[in-house]
């Protein structure tokens, strides 16, 4: 899937800024009309509007969108968390159906899916936590710093 967006000033959106900087904390980012959504599971919403720079550079929202925050622990190995990105869309759904559902985004790091009814723990590189198995989400590539968020897998 491709994917491909650039955010800058990540302060300017407090449930973005907020998700990149507190362990634990997560956001959904998808584009409607001309607008960038982002939204935090207590169903707090921010937004920011399309730029001509968004048209000339090109904006890849994967499957449906992503899901972006900082583990509040650490993967195995690592001493300490970073910005993960995940797609939006149910993996196993699109996987077994082509069907791209968007999840919903739970309080303490999970992300639901009303269709197979698998809910993901993002804290944990987005495995399957409750439901029948499966895999785990779509990641991709995120930098983080400078207050600039970019996400690609290329």
């Amino acid at each position: 899937m491709p994917a491909r967006f650039t955010f800058t000033p990540v302060n300017s959106i407090s449930q973005l800024y907020t998700s990149c900087e507190s362990m634990g904390e997560w956001c959904t980012i998808h584009a409607t009309g001309n607008k960038f959504l982002f939204t935090k599971a207590n169903g707090s919403q921010g937004e920011a509007n399309r730029t001509a720079v968004d048209g000339y550079t090109g904006f890849y929202m994967g499957l449906a969108g992503f899901i972006v925050g900082l583990p509040n622990i650490p993967e195995l190995g690592e001493t300490r968390s970073v910005v993960t990105c995940y797609d939006l869309a149910c993996r196993n759904c699109y996987d077994e159906a082509y069907v791209a559902r968007s999840l919903t985004l739970q309080e303490g790091g999970l992300a639901y899916c009303s269709r197979c009814h698998r809910t993901y723990d993002l804290n944990n590189t987005g495995q399957v936590s409750q439901g029948d198995a499966g895999k785990a989400l779509y990641r991709y590539r995120v930098y983080y710093g400078n207050n600039t968020l970019a996400i690609n897998n290329r």
